[in-house]
């Protein structure tokens, strides 16, 4: 069993990196591994290129380990909005979604990629292919859209409202809340 104060972080490269994350899928595993590019946070790039590589299971587990290291330390997304939120729209694993738009809702939204990823979130919001979380992080994402193009907000109500009918209860929970801060701005 790999524990970070083991290992040498200086010498860890990209086939390291993949080898942990291939090692078993478990919160053990990926909070193990955060640990480690948290106490060498050069390493966060390697971490960040094999995500961006949109392979599964291998780059789906990377988001996770990207995710909890951008948690914790928001200032590793400051240079790398903009790809994320051109790339999450191609992204094939939910996993891989899930955690990228988790990261999106916590950052600044983007500029120059704002327009694909409103739209990818609203159809991935009406999709009934798509999970829950994907659903709930659109959610958040749109819904601060919505303040900087109000226009959207009366769409995004009225799809949020249409759905409530059938969705899980966090869903429910997650959309009348965005629903009732829709309602005070006046849409």
């Amino acid at each position: 069993y790999f524990c970070s104060s083991t290992l040498q972080h200086q010498n860890m490269s990209l086939p390291g990196l993949e080898k942990l994350l291939l090692r078993e899928q478990s919160r053990a595993n990926t909070d193990m591994i955060t640990g480690i590019i948290m106490s060498d946070p050069r390493l966060f790039n390697e971490l960040w290129e094999i995500m961006m590589l949109n392979q599964d299971p291998l780059s789906r587990r990377a988001a996770w380990v990207v995710d909890y290291c951008a948690e914790s330390e928001p200032g590793f997304l400051n240079e790398r909005i903009e790809l994320l939120a051109a790339s999450v729209v191609d992204f094939r694993s939910d996993g891989l979604k899930r955690h990228g738009l988790r990261m999106l809702s916590r950052s600044g939204l983007p500029v120059e990629n704002l327009g694909p990823l409103t739209d990818a979130c609203f159809k991935w919001l009406q999709s009934p292919n798509e999970s829950v979380a994907v659903k709930m992080y659109s959610m958040l994402i749109l819904h601060r859209v919505t303040a900087i193009f109000p226009e959207l907000a009366r769409e995004l109500y009225d799809i949020i409202e249409i759905q409530l009918h059938e969705a899980t209860p966090g869903f429910i929970n997650c959309g009348r809340k965005i629903m009732k801060k829709l309602t005070k701005t006046g849409f």
